[in-house]
């Protein structure tokens, strides 16, 4: 043989060889000769057989020759494989052996070089011997894992053989062919003459042709069938490839007389020996769920199942699930699971593989076995604090995971339970004292139910009655309190009813009379209650409320108040469910004093609009077609449900599945005058207390019937382009309804077909998890629950990661009960936080990362919402008596520590991702952490992998590939501090970087990168440091491309704008004070009167205006309590005194416009008063409502760091542009209008001297106002687009800081009339002398007139300035409260 070293090619195949002489080769150790005389006795039988088809002589022999052959080049190895195959057997030898024949050849082995090794891979139906495979190196790439049959590749070809051989033992296949002659009656009786020439005729052809198999042993004929002639013979050999199959049949019809017309394409065989058949689980409950798996080596996944007692096919439906897969490319597995097994299911299976003219088939008979447990049924307890067990156990030993205890009674009184899996039985000790059964319970009757639940979901329960009696009325029927509580009746003073030793030892403790909400509590399920407690004390130590079974109430569900002559306590459930359902008892304590008042609450069942499962959510019919409505529920109740469309009402037929209840009605649209059109159905339900809910619409459109392309029974009907949405669990999915699926499909009409265009779906394990969530959220016991859900979630999470990586449905279903769970307001232990970062480094991995993708396109927020969650989860996180502890995944790193009093060192922490190549740190100075209150946990958590899926910031700016790393707080800070951190940057080649956090705010609240309060330290090679102050501006309202914090231009904009508000609110209050001191010389004609009534207005609403600027940068700067609230409305009335400067300008150029163009017309003043404040207050006020109405109630009223009109989302800012912008408009057009009219007068419009003058004024203050005004706003609206040029920010910034200014020179003291009065109020010699020059100079050319030369560089220079930017704030500001503390790395 040649060493593989040295060729390119080797393939070793069999030749099995028959001669009747003898064979005088020396083959060995190549040639395995298989001489009949040596086979074992046990075989005689065959062996007659064998000889007597072959006829007289010499006895046969075959031999096996394996034979190697080397190829330098690689491509021959097709060609000969093709000629091998076309070969007709048997070819006989030449003349010097006429009696040799070649029965078939087969290729066995073939060796390829891979890399500097040789792979020799065996073929189709052969493998490498079990000891071969252990003293060599297998192939592990190709899953060429081995058991007790061989491995498939070997590195290697092992020198002394041998090759690969035939796998698997000897098989028999039952085979049938089919004769196209009629069916003679002989045929039936195996003795007639007929029935054994066709007998041996057949056989001797079977025999010519399959001795060309590999291992053939015999061929016998067993017997005839009707339908023409069906022969039915069995077949000993190894399993047959079906190509060679195919051969030997050819060989078997070339040896058949032509008058048998044996069908070729009739060939059938069945095998049972190539199956693997497993039950889980081995001993069956009903009510399990049970999968049968049946595994072959023969790849195909043509396979069938087949109950024989029921005699039908099993197909995939509610109950019944078939799932077929090939494994490795090596092995054919098909799983048959049976949700909630009945006994109707025990029976015989058949699993039936279909592989060309083979049948592989293989039987398994499974059993269901009922749950029977076995307790004593009824049990008397004394309520006398000892304690009492209840037990019960199961008749049958089982694997058994859980044995789960209720009750249901008037009472409740809670045990401790104990379970001994090995003999399968639970003891439940109840301790009843004298407080859970009050006087007049005696004789309660609580059923107690033991359940036990099987590993596969079977449950089988026992109820055990238990009578409840009180010590008192058990025998002279004296009342005996408890040490600490007393009971008392609703809304009856607390009386002390013990002896009198207990009267004497508590004499000085203070008493209190406590009463309660009067009446009965009775609500349903998702409505709310509250139960108000009043003492007539007011001194007391604590005040709590707790269950009659002892459990306390946590103090997020009431609140307390204390008056000087008494106290409250309001217990308030906002959505109760049937776990609130209860005796509730409210108590007053004082020392050793307890005054107690208790209250009954009854829940009556009713579901959830969110539990109320709806098919369909929207669907299509022909006008005069009919469609199935059906709303679904996981609970069996005695519910009216109906059936609403508009005004009528239907009937529903309930339908009763497994867990799930369904209420169905057929709708048949019968009216052309309904087509086209949409309609809604609703489902009503209605519970014993007449409550009800209504179910989510189902909408319903009638189309034309010739518009009709696609056509489906589960998805409906629809037009070529429909869209329409479907519950995953009524899909073509399949689903149990047991544990059905969760989340929406979406189809869409293309063509003829209804193709997917969206999935959704959730699997159905991590839907029971979310509605596990749901419910959780709502239970007062969340706090003891929340422990083992989290490591339940974490541990299905692990389970079900192969479903996350191919569902977005699943992985968002993920993300939403994180969400919720971390809204529990309660501590976070150790053990608690390793589940939760278990399951979000699940949800990282690498293998998800493509499922985040597709997420992000159906969800935005998904990464931002799961960030959130981690962060809540952190700051909750309580460490215990520990003060460093360390979490490390492969996708998340946590580190906490605790800052007690004088914590000495610096916090600083490191992460190390080595698989990722990513590392990252953060530091603390200690000074810092002097300023945290003692004991506060500190908490960073490091992400390799978050950076990928968090949503890019608007600009789509590239990532650098770093870390994201979030640092949080146990308590709040009051004050603000520096963080650092250093990233390693793996993009060394990209531009500048960018430190950024993530702010939550951003985008609609869906988060973005924000890198406000965050800049580059230092770049040192491939690490980059950040820092971070968080510390806020005044300059809050900046646009996003504002430059960054602690540049120079940052720092100038915030004095600019500082400074200019001091100066503007300056101004506008000395503008008023001289209005007031000069008005009654000022105001003596109508037309001067109302110019300064406008101008006092329009000075007064800027002022408030400012003042209310500086309230809404204080609550953003310092995040104020209620901030939210009060940043709504600052907004509000901001917008409402800016719109009021406006229209109040609009006014004063109406009045102008007035006074000139119509001076006939003459109207009181009270009636231009009226006007002008309906104009100027009345317009911005509904103008200003019907902002806030319109968008606060989608709280898209304000912008998402900046108490300022959004723009993003909802265009608010337009409410104040549009409007602002008209009026400059109309300003402008009445001055020019004015001037023009002033200085070409018309007949008979010549107004008085003082009349002309102080329209002239007018005339100048609207002139040099609304440009300004007018020109601020203008680069104010230029700002709001991104990218727009710094010098718009720094323009807006001047403009809008002096605005005060302004108005103070040009509105008030510009005016001649107001200079005179004010010189005159404080007149002097020498004032009089100047006054004199300047009403002489002023005569001529007033200094500030429109035509004077100065004033037009004055116009020229000035403008509005101010800080109250109308543009986005997303990148501007960073709220320490309402922003993400994750850092990372922009580039």
């Amino acid at each position: 043989m040649k060493s593989p070293q040295r060729t390119t090619l080797c393939f070793v195949f069999i030749v099995i060889y028959s001669s009747q002489s003898t064979l005088n080769l020396n083959l060995e150790p190549i040639v395995h000769p298989l001489i009949l005389s040596e086979h074992a006795p046990a075989e005689e039988e065959l062996l007659r057989q064998k000889r007597a088809v072959a006829g007289s002589g010499p006895a046969s022999e075959e031999y096996t020759v394996e034979i190697e052959i080397s190829f330098e080049n690689a491509s021959f190895l097709e060609p000969i494989k093709a000629y091998l195959n076309n070969l007709s057997f048997p070819i006989h030898g030449n003349s010097t052996d006429l009696a040799a024949s070649m029965l078939s050849v087969e290729m066995t082995t073939v060796c390829r070089p891979v890399g500097s090794e040789i792979w020799c891979s065996c073929e189709a139906g052969y493998r490498w011997p079990w000891e071969r495979c252990l003293h060599n190196l297998t192939c592990q790439e190709h899953g060429s894992s081995f058991s007790g049959h061989g491995c498939r590749c070997l590195k290697g070809l092992p020198p002394n053989g041998p090759f690969c051989q035939l796998q698997g033992a000897d098989v028999i296949l039952r085979m049938s062919v089919r004769l196209n002659v009629a069916f003679p009656e002989d045929l039936k009786n195996s003795s007639s003459a007929l029935y054994r020439s066709y007998r041996t005729d057949l056989e001797t052809a079977f025999w010519k042709g399959y001795r060309i198999l590999p291992g053939f042993k015999f061929v016998t004929v067993t017997g005839f069938r009707p339908g023409s002639v069906v022969v039915k013979y069995e077949v000993r050999t190894t399993t047959p490839s079906p190509e060679l199959m195919h051969k030997a049949n050819e060989q078997v019809l070339q040896n058949l007389n032509q008058t048998y017309k044996m069908d070729y394409n009739s060939f059938q065989a069945v095998t049972s020996n190539e199956t693997k058949f497993s039950v889980i689980p081995e001993t069956i409950f009903e009510g399990d769920t049970v999968t049968l798996v049946c595994e072959t080596e023969v790849l195909s996944s043509n396979v069938s199942w087949y109950h024989v007692e029921r005699r039908h096919d099993i197909q995939n439906s509610s109950r019944f699930s078939v799932y077929t897969s090939i494994l490795n490319n090596l092995t054919s597995v098909s799983h048959l699971t049976i949700d909630n097994v009945t006994q109707s299911d025990a029976g015989e299976y058949i699993c039936k593989l279909i592989l060309d003219i083979f049948e592989f088939e293989s039987r398994k008979k499974i059993d269901v076995t009922p749950i029977k447990i076995s307790a004593n049924e009824e049990t008397k307890v004394m309520c006398d604090n000892n304690p009492i067990s209840l037990n019960c156990c199961s008749e049958k030993n089982g694997n058994w995971s859980n044995v789960e205890w209720k009750q249901e009674g008037k009472i409740n009184i809670p045990g401790i339970p104990e379970t001994d899996m090995d003999s399968s039985c639970s003891r439940y000790t109840i301790k009843a004292d004298g407080t859970q059964c009050p006087s007049g319970s005696s004789g309660t009757r609580v059923i107690y139910t033991c359940e036990f639940i099987s590993a596969h979901g079977a449950r089988g329960s026992k109820d055990i009655e238990v009578i409840f009696t009180s010590v008192g009325d058990n025998s002279s029927h004296k009342r005996e309190v408890h040490e600490f509580l007393r009971h008392v009746m609703e809304m009856s003073t607390v009386q002390s009813t013990t002896g009198n030793s207990l009267e004497t030892s508590k004499a000085q403790e203070q008493q209190a009379n406590v009463t309660i909400t009067p009446g009965p509590i009775s609500v349903s399920e998702g409505q709310n209650f509250s139960i108000k407690c009043i003492s007539d004390v007011s001194n007391f130590d604590e005040v709590y409320w707790n269950t009659s079974a002892g459990i306390k109430i946590y103090q997020r569900f009431y609140t307390k108040r204390r008056y000087l002559d008494g106290a409250e306590s309001v217990l308030t459930v906002r959505t109760s469910t049937r776990e609130w359902n209860g005796t509730y008892h409210c108590i007053f304590r004082y020392k050793n004093s307890y005054s107690m008042a208790t209250k009954d609450v009854i829940v009556h069942p009713l579901p959830l609009q969110s539990d109320i499962m709806v098919d369909p959510l929207e669907a299509a019919i022909p006008c005069k077609g009919f469609h199935s409505f059906q709303c679904c529920i996981g609970e069996d109740e005695d519910y009216k449900v109906t059936f609403q469309m508009d005004s009528l009402s239907f009937p529903a037929a309930k339908e009763v599945n497994g867990k799930q209840v369904c209420y169905k009605y057929n709708f048949k649209a019968n009216l052309d005058s309904w087509c086209p059109r949409n309609v809604e159905m609703f489902c009503h339900f209605t519970n014993a207390a007449n409550n009800s809910v209504w179910s989510p619409s189902m909408k319903l459109y009638l189309v034309p019937g010739g518009n009709i392309t696609c056509q489906d029974p589960i998805i409906g009907v629809g037009e070529p382009g429909k869209v329409i949405q479907k519950l995953c669990q009524f899909s073509h999915i399949p689903s149990s309804s047991s544990n059905p699926i969760g989340g929406i499909i979406t189809y869409k009409c293309e063509g003829t077909q209804w193709k997917v265009k969206r999935n959704d779906c959730i699997s159905a394990s991590i839907n029971s998890l979310l509605h596990l969530a749901k419910a959780l959220i709502q239970s007062p016991s969340q706090d003891e629950k929340l422990p083992t859900y989290l490591q339940n979630l974490s541990i299905s999470t692990g389970k079900v990661e192969h479903e996350i990586r191919s569902s977005p449905g699943s992985l968002g279903a993920i993300i939403d009960i994180l969400d919720l769970l971390s809204m529990i307001p309660t501590q976070v232990n150790f053990k608690m936080m390793s589940h939760v970062l278990s399951t979000v480094n699940v949800i990282l991995g690498k293998p998800v990362l493509s499922t985040w993708k597709s997420l992000r396109q159906q969800q935005t927020n998904g990464s931002s919402q799961l960030l959130d969650s981690v962060e809540r989860f952190s700051r909750a996180f309580q460490s215990g008596d520990s003060t460093f502890l360390s979490i490390a995944q492969s996708n998340v790193q946590m580190r906490s520590i605790v800052i007690k009093t004088g914590y000495p060192h610096n916090y600083k922490e490191s992460f190390v991702f080595s698989d990722l190549d990513l590392w990252g740190n953060v530091i603390i100075d200690k000074h810092q952490l002097e300023s945290l209150q003692s004991d506060t946990s500190i908490v960073t958590v490091a992400f390799p992998t978050l950076k990928a899926i968090l949503a890019p910031d608007v600009q789509e700016k590239d990532f650098a590939d770093s870390l994201v790393m979030t640092t949080t707080v146990s308590h709040n800070i009051t004050t603000p501090f520096r963080i650092s951190m250093t990233f390693k940057n793996n993009n060394l080649a990209g531009r500048g970087p960018l430190c950024v956090f993530w702010n939550f705010n951003l985008a609609n609240y869906t988060g973005g990168w924000d890198s406000s309060g965050c800049y580059v330290e230092e770049v040192n090679g491939d690490s980059i440091s950040c820092t971070c102050d968080h510390l806020t501006s005044f300059s809050i309202l900046m646009s996003p491309d504002s430059p960054d914090p602690g540049s120079l231009l940052k720092i100038l904009l915030d004095i600019i704008s500082y400074i200019g508000l001091g100066f503007s609110i300056l101004s506008l209050a000395a503008c008023l004070v001289v209005e007031a001191v000069v008005w009654k010389s000022v105001t003596k004609n109508r037309t001067s009167y109302m110019r300064h009534i406008c101008i006092v207005n329009i000075t007064a609403s800027l002022l408030v205006a400012d003042i209310w600027f500086i309230v809404a940068a204080a609550i953003h700067d310092h995040h104020y309590p209620l901030n939210e609230t009060a940043c709504v409305a600052a907004t509000f009335f901001i917008h409402f005194f800016y719109l009021s400067v406006f229209f109040w300008m609009l006014t004063l150029g109406l009045m102008l416009f007035y006074r000139l163009v119509f001076i006939l017309h003459d109207t009181s003043r009270s009636i231009q008063k009226a006007i002008a404040f309906s104009l100027g207050y009345g317009c911005p006020l509904v103008i200003s409502v019907i902002t806030v109405g319109a968008t606060q109630p989608q709280d898209v009223y304000t912008r998402k760091n900046a108490c300022w009109l959004n723009w993003e989302d909802t265009k608010a800012l337009l409410a104040f542009a549009i409007p602002a912008l008209i009026i400059v408009v109309i300003n402008v057009t009445v001055t020019i209008v004015v001037i023009t009219k002033i200085l070409r007068p018309s007949i008979g419009d010549k107004p008085s001297r003082q009349e002309k003058s102080s329209l002239f004024q007018i005339s100048k203050s609207i002139g040099v106002l609304t440009p300004l005004l007018g020109l601020t706003w203008g680069f104010g609206l230029a700002t709001v687009f991104q990218g727009s040029n710094a010098v718009f920010h720094i323009i807006f910034t001047l403009l809008n800081a002096f605005q005060g200014l302004f108005i103070l020179l040009f509105g008030c003291l510009w005016d001649q009339k107001v200079q005179e009065a004010l010189l005159n109020k404080f007149s002097l010699s020498r004032w009089s002398s100047q006054h004199s020059k300047s009403t002489s100079l002023g005569s001529s050319t007033p200094v500030f007139s429109m035509s004077s030369p100065i004033s037009r560089k004055f116009n020229n220079l000035f403008g509005k300035t101010g800080t109250y930017n109308v543009s986005t704030p997303e990148a501007t500001s960073s709220s320490l409260e309402n922003s993400s503390s994750a850092y990372s790395l922009l580039n």
